[in-house]
């Protein structure tokens, strides 16, 4: 007989991925069952854990039996939650110690940070912000527990008029849950989009420096999770950031609560019509750049991380190129792609084609150096089925044309070497800043990239929004490696974020990611996304213009089809 009578159990057990199994009382935090497993362990901070394929709070009590895998600093989750909590770390100490201040985050910054600045007073001075990051490390050592709560829709609304915190109220008014988290730290109480630390210990590695009018939060990278890397000076991508600042001014549009307002009042249309009109005159302007170089610019270099909309970009600025009298021509790097026996391979043996050396650069760069010298080129074409190159389309150029090269590698000095630089012009695109929630809930970009990617890949590509996000995370690794350490080798930036995008996208997404399987890693992050879309009312995509870079994911673009070609065919 195997099945025999037993007394209850008043203990839990946690079961972790390397099969160790440790118990404790009914109604332990999940921390301790965490601390006690990573008590030898060198590795990152763990500040979650996946229990029974749930993102976990280290917080919360275990009430049952469970399988537990870690959520550690050099995770994607782990990471959102180590700046989360920083953040709230920081706003609970300015409110404590400078109570006249507003603190606004505003954007992400190089090298890993937030860019913050205060309203309702002058700006910190050195000494204020030395004062605030001391005050912050006496909070991390005091190791402080950061208490979270469910509290009714109805209370939650209270606190914010106590605090006077009108963006919260605003934001509110759109909420249909009937209730909402709330977390307090030396007695702020406060929202934010997703989970916390348990305690402020865990929140060592940060740095305050002044910048700009402002200050930055610093904090490490993913990668790097407990190194603070070096300052860097604000780059190009700071004049992004201020330009669409300016941009949401003008539109009137502060944050998600703005944007639902001009929804409701029916303003959406203008919005639209407003937001393209800048974003066509951004392109104008460096059609003119590009166009005053015209004796010098012979290669235009179009880069930028997926789901940027860098081929509507490069088909935009080509009209626009046409218009001044320049005559555009595509290069595909693609086609220049080495036979498939050469391709090399990843660190699974599986063929790596993200890697910039699956491109036949010598091919490439004598290529491209007899096209500019005006020499007639019979250009390669690549057949993926069989993974050999053909001969193409023979061509010639003349010095009225510009060559056109967009791809993720396009801004790597090692894909032309042999190309003089001179000759080439550079653009990094990409969806640099987004709404923000309110003050201080930021809205990733790469969130909003991948909601793009899901929607386009269910339209155009059959991939199901589980197929995209479980790819996600290896895309991300390529940009990381191939993309984003060259984003400073750019002549000039693009900001391909549209104000409006995630209200149209939002009845878009959302049904494709409720199709993904419960209790999957898929669903982790279907969840969060779902929890941010939430808050914002869906928008019809009628008045999208056909041009629009949104069109290239919802489909619809008059541009999918369009090949600028000049006639340089011989």
């Amino acid at each position: 007989m195997t099945v025999q009578p037993s007394q209850p159990r008043n203990d839990v057990r946690i079961t972790f991925e390397d099969g160790r199994v440790f118990s404790g009382p009914v109604g332990t935090p999940l921390e301790e069952f965490v601390l006690a497993a990573t008590a030898n362990d060198e590795g990152p901070d763990a500040i979650a854990a996946i229990v029974d394929n749930k993102l976990t709070e280290l917080a919360r009590s275990v009430l049952r039996d469970g399988r537990a895998s870690l959520i550690r600093l050099n995770t994607a989750d782990g990471a959102r939650i180590y700046r989360r909590s920083l953040t709230f770390m920081m706003i609970a100490v300015a409110n404590r110690y400078f109570p006249d201040a507003q603190v606004y985050v505003e954007h992400s910054t190089v090298n890993g940070g937030y860019y913050c600045r205060v309203e309702g007073r002058e700006p910190f001075s050195r000494e204020e912000l030395r004062s605030l990051e001391q005050h912050m490390r006496e909070v991390v050592n005091a190791n402080l527990p950061i208490h979270r709560r469910r509290v009714p829709l109805e209370e939650a609304i209270r606190i914010f008029e106590e605090a006077g915190d009108e963006e919260k109220l605003a934001l509110l008014k759109q909420r249909r849950k009937p209730d909402l988290i709330i977390y307090e730290l030396l007695e702020t109480r406060d929202y934010f989009h997703g989970y916390m630390a348990p305690r402020t210990g865990y929140l060592r590695y940060f740095a305050i420096e002044p910048s700009d009018g402002g200050f930055l939060l610093r904090f490490p990278r993913q990668n790097t999770p407990t190194t603070i890397l070096p300052y860097q000076p604000p780059t190009p991508l700071y004049e992004v950031f201020t330009q669409y600042s300016n941009w949401l001014r003008r539109l009137g549009i502060r944050n998600v609560a703005g944007l639902n307002e001009v929804i409701k009042s029916g303003q959406l249309t203008e919005a639209i019509l407003v937001s393209e009109a800048l974003h066509e005159q951004r392109i104008s302007e460096i059609a003119d750049a590009i166009e005053g170089q015209r004796d010098r610019v012979r290669v235009i270099l179009i880069a930028g991380p997926s789901s940027s909309g860098k081929t509507t970009f490069a088909r935009r600025l080509a009209v626009r190129l046409l218009a001044v009298g320049l005559r555009p021509m595509p290069i595909s790097v693609d086609n220049y792609f080495v036979d498939r026996e050469h391709t090399p391979r990843d660190e699974h043996g599986d063929y790596d084609f993200e890697s910039l050396y699956a491109v036949d650069i010598p091919y490439l760069n004598q290529q491209i150096n007899d096209l500019i010298a005006g020499k007639e080129v019979t250009l390669p074409e690549f057949d993926f089925a069989t993974g050999q190159r053909r001969p193409g389309l023979t061509v010639r150029i003349t010095p009225k044309h510009v060559l056109i090269i967009e791809g993720i590698h396009a801004l790597n000095p090692d894909l032309l070497p042999q190309v003089n630089p001179e000759v080439c012009y550079r653009i990094y695109v990409s969806d640099l800043a987004q709404l923000n929630l309110d003050r201080y809930n930021r809205i990733s970009t790469t969130d909003v990239r991948l909601i793009r990617r899901i929607v386009r890949d269910a339209r155009s590509r059959g991939y199901s929004a589980a197929d995209t996000i479980a790819r996600w995370e290896s895309v991300r690794r390529g940009e990381r490696k191939w993309i984003f350490p060259f984003q400073d080798e750019a002549d000039i930036m693009f900001n391909s974020a549209l104000p409006y995008e995630l209200a149209v996208l939002q009845p878009l997404v959302i049904p494709l990611l409720r199709q993904i399987e419960p209790e999957t890693r898929e669903w982790i992050e279907a969840k969060r996304l779902l929890s941010l879309l939430r808050w914002f009312l869906p928008a019809e995509s009628d008045h999208v213009p056909s041009d629009s870079i949104l069109r290239e994911f919802i489909g619809g673009s008059i541009l999918e089809d369009y090949t600028p070609w000049t006639n340089p065919i011989i």
